[in-house]
Order: C-alpha cells, then structure tokens, then sequence
C-alpha cells in the first residue's frame, strides 16, 4: 500500500505475532514495520527487559549471567502476550526456551526470519551490543550459535526465508502474505 493507493487496506489482527530468529535477521525493523502496517503496537521484549532492568542486555548479562536473563526475558513474555494483539519482536534466544514456545502457541503465532549466516554475519559484524558474540571469533560464534539454534526457529508455525538485499518494505509485504494465509491471526477486512 502506497501514499497514492485510492482503497486502504484495513486488517484485523487476531492474534499476537511474534517474530523469532537470529541476531540480525531483522525483527526489530520488519515488527516496527508490521505493525505501522496493521496499525497496531509493536513491542520489543529486549527493549521491555531493559526498561525495567534499567539496564542493556550486555549490562545484564554481564551483572547476572544469561540464566537470570533468560527467566526474566520468560516473565517479559508472558506478560505481553497476555495482552491485546499486537507484533511482539523478541530476542534471539526467546525461542529457544520450551516454556517460551509453548506461552507463544497458546497465545500467538511465532513466524520465523529465517536470514542466511552471511547476511546475519554482514548486519551483526559491526555492532557492540550483542554480548554472545563478545569473543576471539564472533563469525565462529556466530556459526556455531546459528547450527544450534535453526532447527528450534523451524518449529516455528510460520516460515519466511528473508532475501539477500531484500528491502524492510518487501520483506514486511511477504510477512503480511504469510500472515493471510492464516485468518485466525490476520483477516484482511472489506
């Protein structure tokens, strides 16, 4: 939908969406997207964990350890899938913990971003703010992190294979197709 666009699509989102996948896959930029799409909030469970820790991620792994992180991230994520629908981009990690898949099922829908390990590698490489990749060789970090991590993204109900180069634009107009196809989460209104 563009500025010049004579109809204007309406949506009703039914249930919350939640995008999951790696560092770098691009659901900070495609969630605030999504939701300015669909014309509802957009949250960020990091973003969520440092308001009330008074604290970036890095800080808070450094104080307490990623298992403190993790339960409180846990906690942050009931908490706002509990609430009205809306685009929920949370970290990396979130999906992984089994207690985190199942509140998503119950409430939401994940959709994975799935994004290749050189694309990921070309967006993260210059950052300072991702403390799993804060060693020797973060490229071997970031390898071994994306192995491990890929078949848990995969039990994901919805799949996107995000394109080389593809724009914020494009990718939040295949997420939307993705979404359509499943109308107890999105219904496109007359």
């Amino acid at each position: 939908m563009t500025d010049g666009d004579q109809t204007l699509q309406r949506y009703a989102l039914r249930r919350t969406v939640v995008l999951v996948g790696m560092m770098g896959s691009g659901k900070t930029a495609i969630g605030r997207a999504l939701s300015q799409r669909l014309a509802v909030p957009f949250l960020d469970s990091d973003a969520e964990i440092e308001t009330a820790a008074n604290a970036t991620i890095a800080e808070i792994f450094a104080r307490s350890g990623e298992p403190f992180f993790r339960r409180r991230e846990s906690e942050v994520i009931s908490r706002l899938l509990t609430g009205a629908p809306c685009i929920l981009s949370t970290g990396g990690g979130a999906f992984l913990a089994k207690r985190n898949r199942k509140i998503i099922k119950r409430y939401g829908v994940a959709v994975w971003l799935n994004a290749p390990l050189d694309v990921l590698w070309e967006r993260v490489r210059h950052k300072d703010s991702r403390p799993l990749l804060r060693t020797a060789d973060p490229r071997a970090t970031l390898a071994e992190i994306y192995a491990v991590r890929t078949p848990i993204y995969a039990k994901a109900k919805l799949h996107l294979a995000v394109a080389n180069r593809a724009s914020i634009e494009d990718t939040t107009e295949s997420v939307l197709s993705l979404l359509l196809t499943r109308p107890d989460v999105l219904e496109e209104l007359p």
